[in-house]
């Protein structure tokens, strides 16, 4: 039987939720909390491998205690475990210090034949921390997965990059990052919820991955990545001016326009 495991993340609705300018960081607190969309398209895979040849799906995610929640709504989905790493010291991590966790927590497990990521988070794009785990591992991986052809002794899988797809194949254990092509994520059942909420989420600590990793690399103090500042970009709505008159005045007043705008630097 395979064993997959699938990190998952909560992210904020990035729709309503706000940003501390003077740390960097983002205000978790001020938005509910959700799995991070391409996340559900890797869980989604991983049950559908589950249901066609026969396999273990376990859920890891790294955050503070509510991101349990996103850990049942993975078992309403089809995940047999969920674990959430859940310690002071794994706050404050880059992609580098996160992944370096979600590898050790993986190793921890054991063997496991297949990892499945999501292409990237809507809260901070950077398709970074798949690959990362990977490297961690010392395993292949292969990004950008928009269709699975074929699992058994070798995974097959179609990879869209740069406008041209790729058919790869590759041996066990593996990693993956998947599009958002390679499926749609079903809906739980209502009886599914229920059987979720009554589900165990075990928890692991620093401490407990102590054995197997360096503490020393975790959270903030294990994060390479400095931000100096945070700036977000306004709203502004799409503006326009019509000008009227005689042609010549016409165009001297949008000339004017265009060069108080910086938009030509060479009208005269």
């Amino acid at each position: 039987m395979i064993s997959i495991v699938v990190p998952i993340k909560q992210v904020p609705d990035m729709e309503r939720v706000k940003f501390d300018k003077e740390k960097g960081t983002v205000d978790r607190s001020s938005a509910p909390g959700e799995i991070n969309p391409f996340d559900l398209n890797a869980l989604e895979a991983a049950v559908q491998i589950k249901e066609k040849l026969g396999a273990t799906v376990t859920t890891v995610s790294m955050g503070p205690p509510q991101a349990e929640a996103a850990l049942r709504d993975a078992l309403s989905r089809g995940a047999d475990r969920g674990i959430l790493l859940v310690d002071r010291a794994f706050a404050g991590a880059d992609t580098w210090a996160t992944s370096y966790t979600l590898a050790s927590a993986i190793q921890r497990l054991g063997q496991t034949d297949l990892i499945v990521c999501g292409e990237k988070t809507v809260d901070g794009d950077t398709g970074q921390v798949g690959p990362e785990i990977a490297e961690w591992l010392d395993i292949p991986h292969v990004a950008y997965v928009s269709e699975i052809k074929n699992v058994g002794e070798k995974m097959v899988v179609v990879c869209d990059m740069e406008g041209d797809r790729y058919l790869m194949e590759s041996r066990f254990p593996l990693l993956i990052t998947v599009t958002k092509d390679i499926n749609s994520p079903r809906l739980p059942s209502f009886s599914d919820k229920l059987k979720a909420r009554k589900a165990e989420i075990e928890k692991c600590t620093a401490e407990e991955l102590s054995a197997v990793a360096d503490a020393s690399r975790f959270g903030l103090k294990g994060s390479p990545t400095r931000l100096n500042k945070v700036i977000v970009p306004s709203e502004e709505g799409r503006k326009g001016e019509i000008f009227r008159g005689n042609p010549e005045e016409t165009a001297l007043r949008l000339a004017d326009a265009l060069k108080e705008g910086g938009l030509s630097e060479n009208v005269k």
